[in-house]
């Protein structure tokens, strides 16, 4: 019975691997070829694996592109929980911690990220199968919330308008999506300097402002 687990979680251990693997070479391909020009044959061969092995694991290229949206919104949610509860911290001070944390996210990659909010403009989510559509949910819920709930905690407070937590969480997610996307299509287009860093500062300075001021 011991042998025939141990034998259960190595498999199970070598699947997530595998997964992982392909990942990480999805990533490769899409930073290099993007997401409409990047095929499932192009990130088999740099994961080093048939086609057929991909499609084992992915229903196809648009829910492996998504897999890596999920990863980067469960990144962002583990770095809002690391503050969203410190009873030592304002609201003021929670919101430039989001800051940081969007800072950080972008920094850690750019590519996934700005895939995602690409991903959440678009049709991809039509092609999704419907265990992935509703991991998407889910972990978008989750970023989402723990944003929200920082609104909710600095209205409780009297320190921000009394304006729909929702809304306004939504506000500041359309302004972090915004910023890397328009930001990052200026660097392109002129082959400038990356100010997304610079310009979500100036944001959150505009946001918290507004929120202490309506």
């Amino acid at each position: 019975m011991e042998k025939r687990m141990g034998i259960q979680e190595r498999k199970i251990r070598e699947k997530e691997e595998r997964r992982r693997q392909i990942m990480e070479a999805a990533k490769l391909v899409f930073s290099a070829k993007g997401f409409n020009r990047a095929t499932m044959e192009e990130i088999a061969g740099e994961a080093e694996l048939s086609p057929g092995t991909l499609y084992l694991y992915f229903k196809n290229k648009e829910e492996l592109h998504t897999s890596l949206s999920i990863d980067i919104l469960t990144y962002l949610t583990q770095q809002i929980r690391e503050f969203v509860d410190e009873t030592t911290l304002s609201p003021e001070a929670k919101l430039y911690a989001l800051r940081d944390a969007f800072i950080d996210v972008y920094e850690y990659d750019a590519m996934v990220l700005i895939n995602l909010f690409h991903l959440q403009s678009g049709e991809t989510l039509q092609n999704l199968s419907g265990e992935v559509l509703e991991q998407i949910k889910e972990t978008s819920a989750d970023a989402l919330g723990a944003i929200t709930s920082i609104v909710q905690e600095g209205i409780d407070q009297g320190v921000f308008a009394k304006e729909h937590p929702v809304a306004l969480a939504d506000i500041i997610w359309a302004t972090y999506s915004g910023v890397v996307l328009w930001v990052d299509s200026k660097r392109l287009l002129n082959n400038e300097k990356d100010f997304v860093k610079q310009t979500l500062d100036t944001a959150f300075q505009i946001i918290i402002s507004g929120l202490k001021n309506l």
